[in-house]
């Protein structure tokens, strides 16, 4: 091989090899894929989704109510369900609704309210209440084996639905 055809050899590796980095860099601490799988988070998301979920902001501020997040629910999987309350708040669960702080929050994303009471349970520093969309159907922080979430079990922010195609959306919150 002469020497021009090692250089484009070596151009193209140090090319690969600097995306690969890249895309690492950018995976561990920007953004990442994440895919929904089941039903709890309906109507807002769909089965099947591929979200784009950002890791910025929580470096910066705690998440707050109504934001949809990425969490490490056991080792070997991530759930995604909305923020109902943080450090300091409190939380009850009847009939007509989901209480915070003793107010009736309004709920317009929920796809039908919670046939269970549960609580009241004040959220401690450093944890958050999380609930899916559908209420019915959905294993979150009322379920003894996923309880309070810890801000250090977060993964990050769902912003953007990106498949399928024709769904393609910005993900809304509160």
């Amino acid at each position: 091989m002469c020497d021009s055809g090692k250089k484009e050899v070596w151009e193209w590796i140090k090319s690969v090899l600097v995306a690969v980095i890249l895309a690492l860099v950018i995976r561990a601490f920007l953004v990442e894929v994440f895919l929904v799988q089941g039903q709890s988070m309906l109507p807002t998301l769909h089965d099947r989704e591929r979200l784009v979920v950002s890791k910025v902001q929580y470096y910066f501020r705690q998440p707050l109510p109504g934001e949809i997040v990425v969490f490490e629910a056991t080792v070997e999987r991530d759930f995604i369900k909305r923020v109902i309350a943080v450090a300091g708040d409190e939380v009850r669960i009847e009939p007509e609704g989901v209480y915070v702080n003793g107010e009736l929050i309004e709920e317009p994303y929920v796809l039908e309210r919670a046939r269970e009471p549960f609580g009241p349970v004040v959220i401690p520093d450093g944890s958050v209440f999380v609930m899916g969309d559908n209420r019915n159907n959905s294993m979150d922080s009322r379920h003894p084996s996923v309880g309070l979430v810890s801000l250090n079990q977060l993964k990050g922010k769902a912003v953007l639905v990106f498949w399928p195609l024709e769904s393609i959306r910005i993900v809304q919150h509160r």
